[in-house]
């Protein structure tokens, strides 16, 4: 399970991502969250304003999952 560090109290569901390199834009992000292909802690979920908070796993069906940490 690879891990994406937060540096704040939360960040959303497409900006994690982008970030972990899972879609190349944030607009790319949103549209594949809004068709149903992102999971969030073994859910599917459609908002990519979803906040997403340490210890939240999340990533795109058939994928590998990522783990929320907590900047050290």
């Amino acid at each position: 399970m690879t891990q994406l560090t937060l540096r704040g109290g939360h960040i959303t569901l497409a900006q994690a991502l982008k970030a972990a390199g899972l879609a190349g834009s944030g607009g790319q992000a949103k549209f594949l969250v809004r068709q149903g292909q992102a999971l969030v802690n073994g859910a599917v979920e459609t908002q990519p304003g979803r906040k997403l908070h340490a210890g939240d796993r999340f990533g795109l069906q058939g994928q590998a999952e990522w783990t929320i940490c907590r900047e050290d």
